[in-house]
This record gives C-alpha cells, sequence and structure tokens, in this order.
C-alpha cells in the first residue's frame, strides 16, 4: 500500500478481547501527549502532516478507530459500531500507552463526538483543544441534515452503495476538498475500505449519526455540548474550512460562542478536509499554537 507522506510505523494495541487498533504513537515520549482523533471516512493518515509537523516536540498519538484505516474490520457479531464503543476504545489506546496525565485534545468529523465524548470521563485532562470543522453538540438547529449524508444513514440503498462501491469514502475524497487531491493520496483515503467487508465502519458510523433522543448516541452528544463553555478557560485553536457542506459555519459559531477566547482561522477556499486543502499554512499555525501554550509534562 503506497501512503505518500505516511514514513510511520504504527502499533496495533488490543483494545478488547481478539480485536487491534492501529495506532501511530510518533515523537518523545516524555513530550506532551497531542492526540488526534480522526472521524469518517478518513483515518490517521488524515493528520498526517500534523504529525510530521510536530513530532520532533510533541508525543502525536493517533489511533485509527475500529473497522477504519490499518485497525481491524470486524463484522457486527463481534463489535458494536457505537460512539460509546468508539470512546471506549480511545481509552483504552490511552491506557494501553501508559497516558494517564494530561493531553492536548485534536478533532475533526466525528472525531468530536468521540474526543468530547471521551473527555467527559475526566475533562480536566484536556489542557488544550485544537479543533478542525467537527461537532461536540447536537446539530445547531438553522442546520439541515445534507441528503448525502441522510441517504447513507436512513436508507438502504445508500448503505449497498457505499459497501458496494466505496461511495461515501471515494466520494469523500474529492468533494471534501477545494483543491484536488493527487490521485495517490486519494488512493491512500479510500485503500483501507477495498471490499464489501472492510466498509462496514463507513456506513455504521453514519448510521449511528445521533440526531434526536430516540438515538443511542445522543445521551452522550448532548452532554458533551452541554460541558463544551467549561473549555473555554483554556487554550483552543479553530481551524475551519468554510466550504465544508456538513460541518459548516453554523457548526463553527457554536464553537465560537461556546469558546469566545479560541484562536481561529478560518478559510473561504477550504472544504471539509481542511488539513488537506490548507496544511501548509495550518501546520504552523498548530506548532505555534501549541508551543505558545506548554502545558506540564504527563506524571
Amino acid at each position: 500500500m503506497h501512503l505518500p507522506d505516511y514514513p510511520f510505523t504504527g502499533h496495533r494495541l488490543a483494545v478488547r478481547p481478539g480485536l487491534r487498533l492501529h495506532v501511530l504513537d510518533e515523537g518523545p515520549r516524555d513530550a506532551e501527549p497531542v492526540v488526534m482523533v480522526h472521524g469518517n471516512p478518513s483515518w490517521s493518515y488524515y493528520w498526517r502532516h500534523l504529525v510530521l509537523g510536530l513530532r520532533d516536540r510533541y508525543r502525536c498519538i493517533v489511533p485509527d478507530h475500529m473497522g477504519m484505516g490499518l485497525s481491524d474490520k470486524p463484522g457486527d457479531a463481534d463489535y458494536r459500531y457505537t460512539l460509546q464503543s468508539r470512546v471506549e476504545d480511545l481509552d483504552a489506546v490511552l491506557d494501553g500507552l501508559g497516558v494517564d496525565g494530561p493531553v492536548t485534545l485534536a478533532v475533526h468529523d466525528w472525531g468530536g463526538m468521540i474526543g468530547f465524548g471521551w473527555a467527559l470521563r475526566d475533562p480536566a485532562r484536556v489542557r488544550r483543544l485544537v479543533i478542525l470543522n467537527t461537532a461536540a453538540f447536537p446539530m445547531p438547529a438553522a442546520k439541515r441534515m445534507p441528503w448525502q449524508i441522510a441517504l447513507g444513514r436512513d436508507w438502504k440503498v445508500g448503505e449497498l452503495a457505499i459497501r458496494g462501491f466505496n461511495a461515501f469514502a471515494a466520494g469523500a475524497s474529492r468533494l471534501g476538498v477545494e483543491r484536488r487531491m493527487p490521485a495517490a493520496v486519494r488512493r491512500a483515503y479510500v485503500a483501507p475500505y477495498d471490499s464489501w467487508a472492510h466498509r462496514i465502519s463507513t456506513v455504521r458510523f453514519m448510521q449511528d449519526i445521533p440526531l434526536g433522543p430516540g438515538d443511542a448516541a445522543w445521551p452522550l452528544l448532548e452532554a458533551a455540548g452541554r460541558v463544551l463553555p467549561s473549555y473555554a478557560d483554556r487554550p483552543a485553536f479553530i481551524g475551519w474550512g468554510l466550504k465544508d457542506f456538513v460541518f459548516d459555519r453554523h457548526f463553527l459559531d457554536v464553537f465560537r460562542a461556546a469558546l469566545p477566547q479560541a484562536e481561529v482561522q478560518a478559510w473561504d477556499d477550504a472544504g471539509h478536509y481542511v488539513l488537506e486543502d490548507k496544511h501548509e499554512l495550518l501546520v504552523p499555525r498548530i506548532r505555534a499554537f501549541l508551543d505558545a501554550h506548554p502545558v506540564a509534562a504527563p506524571g
């Protein structure tokens, strides 16, 4: 598998009996940990430029969620593809790596739900935030569910398209950017999802999107949204692609209101995969933000 700009050797950690996650753990082990949480349908490959830009000074921890990237891809009989499971997995990863102190939480897409869901267990551990085109609260009232997401979430034909033709991962690699991805990068994004069986997580992720109290993930999402303003007392950086048709300006406005002191950089010519469109500008900005707001070393 050719993975441009991904010169990493990952680890495989057992997080459940018989199931392992692929995790990048780059940088000095005694450095400040930056935990990067991806969404759907991406994987740790999304964070590669930031890892390369930080790993000389920061410990970069980047898991591939179960069923995604280079992690195991179990069927429904062996794993419950729910937000709660994702939160438990992230906790198991950090425990397995011996990370029990303060962290910087970096999130993208539905990684925001996972990361902030995990943080509910001990919010004080989150000392800094890096927020990129994501959510950690219920859908803003002014926002309507895009039909592309509703198709995969609620319609059997959507599941057939995603699992049969890799429509979601392939589509996101084209529609999620304003600057066209090189073909080799696009292939790297979709490579882990090379069969019907290996695409299970991309569709289960969509089916777990919580829109109301009747959805399984709703309590976690609602709780995360309720406590979001409590993070306003710690450093936060928000990087946003305004051409994102899902996590658009409505979501950015909620984060701005909850975290009024956050440093914000938004681009009119960047899309959902903002780290693809703007990594030459975004990575140095995040690095400068982290350098300007040091936290105590773990332990």
